[in-house]
């Protein structure tokens, strides 16, 4: 009977001290923060206020790297293949993607305003070397939490005719 209550005591003390010792850490670096962010601040503030997003940047000359060189599209929505487009998107693209709102990747809609149609594609077919060496791929990755979209092993086909369901997004 003494060995037990002299065991529960020891651990009564042990759960209290860890407890303890679990909160000021907590305080430790929430002051620590504070500190730092005091003296940041300005500069910080400054920094987020002037720099815009990756998925709102416009940048219409750069063609990603990867296999799509040149891609020409017409004034015309060619619907049959943007009906296979939308297909291949909600099947390959819907569990990160939805087309007018950020989710865990950027949202498709108004997207040829912002992007290259050469750009998309091959982030599209080429999405680990474009998060590896493309600016703007690596912007869209810092922004999106460190998501990396995966590669769906489409071909430049399928691609291009998730490209022609993005110009019917509105």
């Amino acid at each position: 009977m003494k060995h037990i209550i002299k065991i529960s005591l020891l651990a009564l003390i042990f759960l209290i001290t860890s407890c303890g010792g679990e909160s000021k850490k907590e305080k430790e670096g929430f002051s620590y923060e504070q500190k730092t962010e005091k003296k940041a601040a300005p500069q910080a503030t400054a920094k987020k206020e002037t720099k815009t997003p990756a998925s709102q940047r416009v940048d219409l000359d750069n063609k990603g790297i990867g296999p799509v060189k040149s891609v020409t599209i017409s004034e015309q929505i060619n619907t049959e293949m943007a009906s296979k487009g939308e297909a291949l998107y909600k099947q390959y693209c819907m569990a990160c993607h939805k087309p007018d709102k950020k989710f865990i990747g950027p949202a498709p809609k108004g997207i040829l305003d912002r992007r290259s149609p050469e750009w998309i594609m091959n982030m599209i077919l080429n999405p680990e070397q474009m998060v590896k060496e493309d600016p703007l791929a690596k912007d869209l990755l810092v922004e999106f939490n460190g998501s990396p979209m995966a590669n769906q092993n489409l071909t430049e086909e399928q691609a291009r005719a998730v490209l022609e369901y993005f110009r019917t997004i509105k």
